[in-house]
């Protein structure tokens, strides 16, 4: 991947410092929402969590553009020069980020160009399309960095990275702040994991604010780009990706996001597919949330491996979000409702 950001040496770069979360937290307020919590205590979901257990939701699936993605990418754009403003803004993704940045450029009207793959859930191509942006489809992931690094070359756009970048790691960081003061006293805090970003940011808030925490990762075992690189001691590529939580499903972790969750996460669990699945439906059956696999992955994990260690604990996770059409929607339930 060529460098398209600007210039910043991202295997020194620090994590961010309490104070300067605050300041994000302080400069994106108002304009995303600050997202509730709520405790999972319907009868439906009982037997299926750890005895015991204080289990409590980030509903971060009711942010702006239907993802904590927004967090970041407002960072982002806010951080646009007039210059780089009038070039416009560029990103990839398998659609999340790609909605963000969509979104986000809308605010600060500033023209965006996405890259997706073809693959993409319809519904997001249509979303990014609404919102303004441009959408270019490419065959596949690889095929869309090289296409976005086309764009930045050629038409002089800035590129907004999906979670490589201090400014989108400090995004989820108030998105961690947020979490730290809804949920005072976790015990654990579980978080989904694709690039790192997510858990990047997450992880460094929580512990600042309680040092006590324990923060979990959760990737799917088609996905463990940060588990094999926790245990290699540096970021690993995958030679391929099998997940149908495409919102997990990055190929490789990278220096920065890397550093910053390898400094601050206790752990990393691997979950199957069927166990997301089951999960987007005991969900949906509890508290009607149409969640997509990624949405569904930190309660899968405490629900399934996690179940055991967590009991009797207070555990906080993260319903990270929820684009994903109907139809879609609908299959994987279904699939879920029969496992």
């Amino acid at each position: 991947m060529a460098e398209t950001m600007k210039t910043l040496d991202l295997e020194t770069a620090a994590a961010p410092s309490l104070a300067e979360i605050e300041a994000a937290a302080e400069r994106l307020k108002g304009r995303i929402v600050e997202t509730p919590v709520t405790p999972l205590t319907a009868g439906v979901l009982t037997p299926f969590l750890p005895e015991g257990a204080a289990v409590l939701g980030k509903l971060e699936l009711f942010q702006q553009a239907g993802s904590f993605k927004a967090r970041g990418a407002l960072l982002n754009l806010l951080d646009f020069s007039e210059d780089e403003r009038a070039h416009g803004a560029t990103a990839v993704s398998a659609g999340n980020h790609a909605l963000a940045v969509s979104w986000a450029a809308a605010q600060r009207k500033v023209p965006a160009k996405v890259v997706m793959m073809q693959s993409a859930d319809p519904v997001r191509v249509a979303g990014c399309k609404a919102l303004g942006a441009e959408v270019v489809l490419a065959d596949d992931i690889h095929g869309a960095f090289a296409e976005v690094d086309r764009i930045v070359e050629t038409e002089g756009r800035r590129f907004v990275h999906p979670f490589e970048n201090p400014l989108t790691v400090l995004g989820t960081a108030t998105c961690g702040r947020e979490c730290a003061l809804q949920m005072p006293d976790l015990d654990a805090m579980v978080i989904p994991v694709g690039g790192g970003g997510l858990i990047a940011g997450m992880a460094r808030a929580i512990k600042l604010l309680q040092p006590q925490c324990r923060i979990i990762g959760v990737e799917p075992t088609g996905a463990d780009s940060l588990s094999r690189s926790f245990a290699a001691g540096s970021p690993q590529s995958l030679e391929r990706v099998d997940t149908i939580a495409d919102s997990l499903g990055a190929p490789k972790a990278l220096p920065y996001s890397f550093a910053v969750a390898r400094d601050h996460v206790d752990e990393v669990v691997l979950i199957e597919d069927a166990e997301m699945l089951r999960t987007m439906a005991l969900v949906y059956d509890a508290m009607k949330l149409a969640l997509e696999p990624a949405g569904a992955a930190a309660t899968a994990a405490v629900m399934g491996p996690l179940r055991e260690t967590l009991a009797g604990k207070r555990v906080g996770v993260i319903f990270c979000g929820s684009t994903i059409g109907e139809a879609r929607f609908a299959e994987l339930v279904a699939k879920g409702r029969a496992l």
